[in-house]
């Protein structure tokens, strides 16, 4: 007997068959994948280091190798990679396609713990994310304002937009590229330095020792409790200025003021950023290696109203 000879016959039967595929069509439409193909990217984890002032062939040799030695025998690894450049080491880790990423992520920052009081002291710690090291941001978000400078705009991003937006499933990572962040620049004068037969080693010492912040202990009585901290005082130009670096050749002391210039300003002037034809800070946002493009952008272009704080 045919379907259609079914159908005619039992009218009622074939209503309600017709009624349950398309119950079943909406139902798997809504649970359908975008993924043409099945899921076969196998997991990648990134290690991303910078160290300041320091050559390729420096990095090459007090990072990049260090790292891939500790990092080496994690279970799963299929295939290391490295790239060394002025002031940054960049290593791209690929496991097997059934390694779990996050599993992956948390021994790759277990053996990085381990490797860290090898690392030189100046360099920053190695930032660990589960995206390809290569790998080019999805979507970039930029923004500007007329009453803000760029040094305000990159302190309120890095304040109130890039954690909301790093929270957002499936972002590897938020940049903020063309920021600009406060810090004390200093402009040493090499005449004036030399007049007073200082080196610039003795301006960085000073600065490591005086600009620090320590606990003190405690300060204790029957009924309060004080948690005391050492505090220089370093907080503005004229502080800098102020502060002694030395003694000159007569045993005068010399302060800073009298061999640089001190400013506030920005920690990096190398780069820029433009929005609507003016100066402005943007955001790139990387995904993780297994995550969905399509669902990562919808999630980041619902976060935006969220960002801004209430006023």
């Amino acid at each position: 007997m045919r379907i259609s000879e079914v159908s005619v016959r039992r009218p009622v039967f074939a209503t309600v068959i017709s009624l349950l595929l398309v119950i079943f069509g909406f139902v798997s439409l809504d649970r359908l994948t975008v993924r043409e193909y099945p899921d076969i990217n196998r997991p990648v984890v990134s290690i991303e280091t910078r160290y300041r002032g320091a050559s390729a062939a420096v990095v090459e040799h007090k990072i990049t190798q260090v790292i891939e030695d500790r990092v080496a025998g994690i279970e799963g690894v299929l295939k290391i990679e490295s790239q060394s450049e002025d002031e940054r080491s960049s290593i791209r880790i690929e496991f097997d396609v059934s390694r779990d990423i996050d599993a992956a992520a948390n021994d790759v920052r277990d053996r990085i713990a381990r490797v860290v009081n090898s690392l030189p002291e100046e360099a920053d710690p190695p930032e660990v994310v589960k995206a390809d090291a290569g790998a080019e941001p999805i979507l970039y978000v930029a923004f500007n304002a007329d009453n803000m400078s760029v040094l305000e705009l990159t302190d309120y991003a890095e304040r109130y937009i890039v954690d909301r937006l790093a929270t957002v499933p499936g972002v590897a990572r938020v940049s903020v590229n063309g920021g600009r962040r406060y810090a004390m620049r200093i402009w040493i004068d090499r005449h004036a330095l030399a007049g007073r037969q200082l080196t610039v080693a003795d301006i960085e010492n000073a600065l490591r020792r005086e600009n620090i912040q320590l606990p003190a202990g405690r300060l204790e009585s029957y009924s309060r409790e004080f948690s005391l901290r050492t505090d220089v005082g370093l907080d503005t130009e004229e502080d800098f200025r102020n502060l002694v670096i030395g003694r000159g050749p007569d045993g005068h002391l010399v302060r800073l003021g009298e061999v640089a210039d001190v400013r506030l300003g920005a920690e990096n002037e190398r780069t820029l950023a433009r929005t609507d034809g003016g100066s402005g800070v943007s955001m790139g946002i990387e995904q993780q290696s297994k995550a969905n493009t399509l669902e990562v952008v919808r999630g980041i272009r619902a976060r935006p109203r969220a960002c801004w704080p209430s006023t």
